[in-house]
């Protein structure tokens, strides 16, 4: 009997001993038209979790707008200020993440890039629809998803409602006629 309860208490113990299971990153996002709050997967993009949240902790997603905005498809900022200057890639390029399992679907963030997979630093997009043809392949690198957001997708669907213009002298096109701006940025469960 004293071993059986010597057992059930060292087991006990060792169940109260093991660390706690670390919660997901949120981000709750503020804009001048609503907030949303995002969801991020470490476990399945490590390195594109980590440098996202280097610039929310550094604070330089703030006053950034969302400069592309295509109805039925994405809404993309992080990347530049409100006057179209170029936000700079403090942290470098992130190794592509793309073949995690995660799908472009609809209401998940990614990372946006060049055309080399090795290439994003700052710039995210929001998935407004399934966009499977975005994701990786065994033939093909994709755009690495890491979040969704779980919050506030009613937000990022009036970004698209949003008139958009071409502007010549950026060469950008599907730019919010008003500018969409990240007003706050912060990781909710530190």
């Amino acid at each position: 009997m004293k071993t059986i309860l010597k057992s059930a208490v060292i087991a006990t113990s060792m169940l109260f001993a093991l660390p706690a299971l670390a919660a997901n990153p949120i981000v709750e996002v503020e804009t001048n038209l609503g907030d949303f709050k995002l969801e991020l997967y470490p476990e399945k993009a490590p390195k594109t979790v980590e440098n996202f949240l280097k610039y929310v902790e550094d604070g330089s997603y703030v006053g950034t707008q969302f400069h592309r905005v295509i109805p039925g498809f994405v809404a993309q900022g992080g990347g530049y200020d409100k006057s179209f200057k170029p936000e700079p890639s403090t942290y470098g390029e992130v190794v592509n993440e793309s073949k995690n399992g995660l799908s472009n679907s609809r209401a998940t963030i990614a990372m946006a890039r060049k055309q080399h997979p090795d290439s994003a630093t700052r710039q995210f997009y929001i998935n407004l629809q399934n966009n499977s043809n975005l994701d990786g392949s065994a033939y093909k690198p994709g755009y690495t998803v890491f979040g969704k957001v779980i919050e506030g997708f009613n937000t990022v669907e009036k970004m698209a409602t949003v008139k958009t213009v071409t502007i010549p002298e950026t060469r950008m096109r599907d730019v919010p006629q008003q500018p969409i701006l990240i007003e706050k940025i912060i990781i909710s469960n530190k």
